[in-house]
């Protein structure tokens, strides 16, 4: 799984030259239902087509879409989907994303690319990380409320003992015969010399140290989500002794992560984190709440729009699956005209302005549709 990061959108933000091709789709990971796939993609690109000869000539549509139809026709690729994909083409760029969330159909042509499903992943509060944890090695995953995909580890993250501790090891001398231990995670028996659980102790001791830095300083403090411990039980004590990421939640999961599979880890993994994803997504509406009555917030789209050019957002909550067809005309002012979205100059203004409250340094939530404080499709508290 490649992970979706702020970087990665503020590279497509950075692409000014239009027109911009946007392309978002639900996809299949598994064979016969992944078939369709292709002749989804193919219907979405004839949307574009249309919209493209809004404004230019067949010549130039055929050009623009040119590097996406060169996707139809490559079973590698529809063959190793997730729950979703995302394209996007200009005369300076041309990105897939595979995405571990399904996402709406869309196909969207305008002066900029259309980032807001990217950041509805990335902003949403039901995202978490797994460490997967035994003595001898670990696997990270990313998960929301409806999946779990392993993460590729870099060089900068271990994957076993012997690539966290190398020649340290204490008992590396030791002839060791493994047998099945609880919870499908191997014991093992040690004939040498001294005391050779002292020796081993100190071994998973040191292991645990340097993952847990290695998962602060590379996966948590970069991305910013909860971390759960998935362990045997003997582990999770020692793990939180030496662990000074404050991303961990204090429950975790009780189970060797091999000994299960990856459904019911991440069915294991929701239990933990579903009481604090719903505690964070009351706070932001009574946050909300507070900041209207007290005149500091709004959710009337005009007066959201001048406070974003102003710089006046702190937090912006923007509904999931939302889409007002409108363009902020004036980026001192904040204007706002209402246009359909079949103009290939027009993205969507929740889109747009999420975008404008991100670079002013305010911060924006998506927040699920039944979970949203307002009917508008957007809330916003102000700084002042």
């Amino acid at each position: 799984m490649q992970l979706i990061t702020e970087k990665l959108i503020q590279d497509l933000l950075a692409i000014e030259e239009a027109p911009c091709l946007s392309l978002y789709m639900p996809t299949h990971r598994h064979h016969p239902d992944n078939r369709q796939d292709p002749i989804h993609y193919k219907n979405l690109l004839k949307e574009m087509e249309q919209s493209l000869l809004q404004k230019y000539s067949s010549g130039e549509t055929e050009a623009f879409l040119a590097p996406l139809e060169e996707l139809v026709e490559n079973p590698e690729f529809w063959n190793q989907g997730l729950d979703g994909m995302a394209v996007f083409s200009s005369p300076k760029l041309n990105k897939m994303v595979k995405l571990p969330i399904s996402v709406e159909s869309l196909a969207i042509v305008a002066d900029s690319f259309h980032t807001k499903p990217l950041r509805k992943y990335l902003q949403s509060t039901d995202r978490y990380h797994l460490l997967g944890l035994s003595r001898h090695e670990i696997a990270l995953f990313e998960g929301n409320r409806h999946s779990l995909d392993e993460i590729e580890l870099t060089a900068e993250i271990p994957k076993t003992i012997e690539d966290a501790l190398g020649e340290e090891m204490t008992d590396e001398h030791l002839t060791v015969a493994s047998y099945g231990g609880a919870g499908g995670e191997s014991s093992a028996m040690h004939h040498g010399h001294g005391g050779k659980k002292d020796q081993v102790d100190l071994d998973a001791e040191k292991f645990f140290r340097v993952v847990a830095k290695a998962v602060e300083e590379n996966i948590s403090k970069p991305h910013g989500l909860p971390l759960i411990l998935a362990a045997l039980t003997e582990h999770h004590h020692l793990f939180q002794k030496v662990n000074k990421n404050v991303a961990l939640l204090p429950e975790g999961i009780q189970v060797n992560p091999s000994s299960v599979s990856k459904e019911k880890l991440a069915e294991l993994a929701w239990e933990v984190m579903e009481p604090a994803y719903l505690a964070n997504l009351k706070s932001y509406s009574e946050q909300f709440s507070q900041a209207k009555a007290l005149g500091k917030g709004s959710d009337d789209y005009k007066e959201l729009a001048v406070a974003a050019v102003e710089g006046r957002i702190g937090t912006l909550l923007v509904e999931a699956d939302r889409i007002i067809a409108a363009r902020i005309t004036n980026l001192v002012t904040g204007n706002t005209q209402k246009k359909d979205m079949d103009n290939p100059r027009v993205d969507d203004l929740l889109d747009d302005m999420g975008e404008l409250v991100i670079k002013m340094g305010g911060k924006v939530v998506v927040i699920p549709t039944d979970k949203m404080p307002t009917e508008t499709g957007l809330a916003g508290v102000f700084r002042y």
